[in-house]
């Protein structure tokens, strides 16, 4: 009599790493889409998003390349973290809160008018709130 074993294949490198790098760059175009939806919101109603050290004005796209790139540059950090941390989900949750919570601090340091710093704080809070639960749940899984 023979038997046969189930096909079980172990998961391999490549294969963990797209579970977290596909969803987590799907995070960060929501995030990306989200922020700039935020900033045009607020373009429409006055916010001017000039910068008085440079005078010069953030772009509307420029919300959505540096959303995107931020969240990126997570991500990097998210797969970094997993294969060095014993609880990645911990690990990444506490590290992404307190990245996000360094980087409300600028906006109210180059002197922009408060409500071009309070939507800057918003914009940053949306792009967290989009995307570290959805690098946290797949670190835990």
């Amino acid at each position: 009599m023979t038997s046969t074993a189930p096909n079980v294949q172990p998961s391999t490198h490549s294969q963990r790493r797209s579970r977290l790098l596909l969803p987590g760059l799907a995070a960060a175009a929501a995030a990306a889409v989200a922020v700039t939806a935020v900033a045009a919101l607020a373009m429409a109603a006055g916010v001017d998003f000039e910068l008085p050290d440079g005078g010069e004005s953030i772009p509307l796209l420029g919300f959505t390349q540096l959303t995107f790139t931020f969240s990126v540059v997570g991500i990097l950090v998210a797969l970094a973290i997993r294969r060095w941390a014993s609880r990645p989900a911990r690990v990444w949750v506490r590290t992404a809160v307190a990245l996000t919570a360094l980087s409300l601090v600028p906006p109210f340091l180059v002197d922009a008018n408060l409500a071009t710093a309070c939507t800057l704080v918003l914009a940053h809070l949306i792009a967290a709130t989009v995307v570290i639960p959805v690098i946290a749940r797949r670190l835990a899984a």
